[in-house]
């Protein structure tokens, strides 16, 4: 793959620490539910943009097997209709895999508005789901959840990229 300039060559992604960011993610979604602002419709599904960050980075790992997994963790988490999450992390996790590709070729600003539409179509999926189920309808505030959650991008890729930015012990024979 030809890369673009300046941009710096990567150490694979090791694979525990993969797996550890997502179960992570998944506590800390879990710990914001049950935090200060409870179930509040505007907070930011922190998991869901992991999932899309390890989706993207690294498709062959992180799969639509994995983010039904983690949906329906969340869903049993949260008590409500089963299956409304691990249906939008699957819809969110086949999205990223299509758009995965041609989304590594910008920058990570761009990336974040990028990734907002698929952050957007899945909280509608979740909602639609929901009021299907016969839920209520959790207030517009909902809308600001996709904007977060793309504002959390850079931050998210800054943290989960930074092990892979290690340089390895260069030497003369080893400029890379």
């Amino acid at each position: 793959m030809i890369m673009r300039p300046g941009q710096q060559l990567l150490l694979p992604a090791n694979p525990l620490f993969i797996w550890i960011s997502l179960v992570a993610a998944l506590l800390l979604n879990m710990l914001q539910n049950m935090g200060l602002w409870g179930r509040a419709a505007w907070t930011p599904d922190v998991l869901a943009v992991v999932l899309v960050f390890w989706t993207v980075h690294q498709p062959l790992r992180v799969s639509i097997g994995a983010a039904f997994v983690f949906g329906l963790l969340m869903d049993v988490h949260q008590g409500g209709l089963l299956g409304q999450h691990a249906m939008a992390y699957t819809a969110l996790s086949f999205l990223a895999i299509t758009v995965h590709r041609r989304l590594l070729w910008f920058s990570v600003p761009s990336q974040a508005a990028q990734v907002l539409p698929l952050f957007a179509v899945a909280h509608g999926l979740e909602l639609m789901l929901r009021l299907m189920g016969g839920g209520t309808f959790p207030g517009w505030w909902m809308v600001l959840a996709p904007l977060l959650e793309a504002a959390l991008w850079p931050v998210v890729s800054i943290v989960l990229l930074a092990p892979q930015r290690r340089a390895p012990d260069p030497d003369a024979n080893r400029p890379l």
